[in-house]
Order: C-alpha cells, then structure tokens, then sequence
C-alpha cells in the first residue's frame, strides 16, 4: 500500500506541474473545473444522492463554480466569500471535536450535507484561480500544493513508521500525533527548499509566509479529518477507487479543500496577492 501509494504521487507531482506551468490558463482553468465537478460527483455518492439527484447537484455546482470565476474576474466578493470558507471550517473543526455526537445535527439531512459540499468545493476553486492567477504566478500555487502533499506524505510515512498515539481514532484510526509531527518536519523542510530557490517568493514577508504556512498545515489535517468524518458516516473507506493508492479525487484532496482557501485568505490578509 506505501509503495503504491509513493508511486501514484511521484507520476501525479509532474502532471500537475505540466498543467500549472506550461499549460494555457483557459485549459488551467477547464481542467481545475472538471476536477471540482468530479469531486462533486463523488460527494454526491457520499451523500447518496440518486442518478436523477446527481444531475441536479452537479448542474447546481457548475453554476456556482462558473458564478465565482466571474466574480474573480471583476474582483467581486472573493474575499468575502474566502472568509466564508474560513466560518465553515471553523463549524468543521467543531464537529470533529464534538464527534459522534455532533453528527446528530446533520446525517439525517441531505440537504445540510449538500450545503456542506458547497462550502469545501467552491472556496476551493476560486483559491486555485486567485493563486494562480496573482502576481507572484504559478508558483505561489505550487509552492501551497507541495506544502500540503509533504504534510500528507510526511504524517502518513511517519505514522507509518512509528505511529503510536492515535489522535482521532473515532475518525481516524490510522491517525497518531507521531504522523502529525513529522509531517510538520517535513513541510519546514519543504517551505525552506522553496523559499531558498525560488526568487519569486521572495516578494513575500518571511513572516508572513511562515503564519500562512503553519497555518495551512494544521487545516490540511482538518481538511482530511473532516472528509474521514464523512465517509464514517457514510460507511466507506474511500470516496471512489479513482486513484491506486488513494482511492478517490476527494481523498487526494480533501486536506488541500481546506488549506488553499485558508492559505489564499491569509496571503489577502498580509496583501501579498
């Protein structure tokens, strides 16, 4: 499963730099909507939604989706709607801590877990473009998707190794505070890398860049544990089998739906973007 799941991210690293970096921004922009709309699908399937129900829920997105790519082209709203994201989080991080008994709130509803869906795609897709599309470029959002990959990829391998202390184990049980810290150790080790070689980070505060990453490292996790809480509910291990080793787009990235919008929040907040 590790030597899967190794391999997966060593072939996706290079499609995803192909695409944010010698790809146009329309086929940037296409492609980063059919990922969220495939996320989508497979949040509908979490929700149980019937074919019909799907239709509707996917058209719905769509609109919303393509609503946000023109408010980022007028500047309209988009920071308001990234502080939205950040409250919903905040209810996120809430129902974790209050978890099992917080489900009783909302499982039943489809309507309050559609709502949900809403709130982690959406600020998702206009984080992508805001960061793409700022004046530190490509590589701003590069630098929050390796940050967040060496999270992921950290804790897994560390918890791996030597796991001992579960963290969440109603949620998560393969989850332990030893993964946790060595994905932090990597992500310090990954931030410097980028910030060492890469002029056009530069431009930011190192402060600045520090908060910000801390920041979107302990979301990432949030980001993960609350589409585990999901599933848990649902009853499946996996949001679909899409990825080997991953299983669905959701489980790839479900800590980046947290940390993009957060991380993009904060590079508003100390105007860098």
């Amino acid at each position: 499963m590790l030597k899967q799941r190794l391999m997966t991210t060593i072939i996706m690293i290079p499609m995803v730099m192909v695409t944010i970096f010698l790809l146009s921004s329309f086929i940037f922009s296409l492609i980063t909507l059919l990922l969220c709309l495939l996320g989508a699908w497979e949040w509908g399937r979490l929700t149980g939604l019937s074919l019909y129900g799907q239709f509707i829920w996917l058209l719905l997105i769509s609109i919303l989706l393509c609503i946000v790519q023109q408010s980022l082209l007028f500047n309209f709203y988009t920071q308001s709607l990234l502080e939205i994201a950040l409250f919903w989080w905040i209810i996120a991080f809430t129902l974790i801590l209050y978890y099992p008994r917080s489900i009783l709130l909302w499982y039943r509803y489809k309507i309050i877990l559609l709502i949900f869906g809403i709130l982690i795609i959406v600020p998702f897709f206009l984080g992508i473009l805001l960061l793409y599309h700022s004046s530190i470029g490509s590589w701003l959002l590069f630098y929050i998707l390796s940050l967040v990959w060496s999270m992921d990829s950290g804790s897994y391998i560390f918890g791996y190794i030597g796991g001992r202390s579960k963290m969440i184990p109603k949620i998560s049980p393969d989850k332990t505070w030893e993964g946790f810290l060595g994905g932090l150790l990597t992500t310090s080790f990954v931030s410097i890398i980028f910030y060492k070689n890469v002029p056009d980070l530069y431009n930011i505060s190192p402060i600045a860049l520090l908060i910000s990453s801390v920041i979107s490292s302990f979301a990432s996790v949030l980001g993960d544990l609350t589409e585990s809480m999901f599933k848990r509910i649902s009853g499946v291990k996996d949001s679909s089998h899409l990825i080997p080793g991953h299983g669905g787009l959701l489980d790839r990235i479900d800590s980046l739906t947290a940390a993009i919008p957060i991380f993009c929040l904060l590079m508003l907040f100390f105007n860098t973007i």
